[in-house]
């Protein structure tokens, strides 16, 4: 599914923050060292960050603004050594409890990045769960307010 009809549902059904300036989103990229991939670009020129099915203080789908993304290592372990993980992997959505969907910017493919469960209790050992920000978002969207990637079951209603 491409992006528009996605972002169109997020601001109709969810809790959209304000458009990213595109001032913003360089500055965000001179910030990290990385850019942002097409999906990424559209949605914070759509939305600085959002959060899914629940207003914020409740929210398990909380995608960051730009200001909020950091390395991986420092959100999930409050350290900035090697062995806490990789430069190379940001923050992107915060699950609550310390747990968050995170991007390896060293792994970009097609011109994407895949999005990878950052499970605070094993990382830096990440599991892949989406090929892209679009893929992400669609089955976010579709989850039920689920963590999509750690169950088999399907949605109730």
């Amino acid at each position: 599914m491409p992006m528009d009809p996605l972002l169109a549902e997020v601001s109709r059904l969810h809790f959209p923050n304000a458009p990213a300036t595109p001032a913003q989103l360089a500055a965000f990229e001179a910030r990290v060292g990385w850019k942002l991939d097409e999906d990424l670009r559209a949605f914070y020129l759509h939305c600085d960050g959002c959060t899914l099915f629940e207003p914020r203080a409740n929210a398990l789908y909380r995608v960051l603004p730009l200001a909020e993304i950091r390395r991986a290592r420092l959100a999930i372990r409050a350290r900035d050594e090697d062995r806490d993980g990789a430069l190379s992997v940001f923050t992107l959505v915060d699950m609550q409890d310390s747990d968050y969907v995170v991007v390896d910017v060293t792994q970009r493919e097609n011109d994407r990045y895949p999005l990878l469960d950052a499970f605070h209790e094993t990382f830096p050992e990440t599991e892949r769960i989406a090929s892209s920000f679009e893929e992400f978002l669609e089955k976010a969207l579709r989850s039920g307010n689920r963590a999509f990637w750690l169950s088999s079951e399907p949605p109730e209603g």
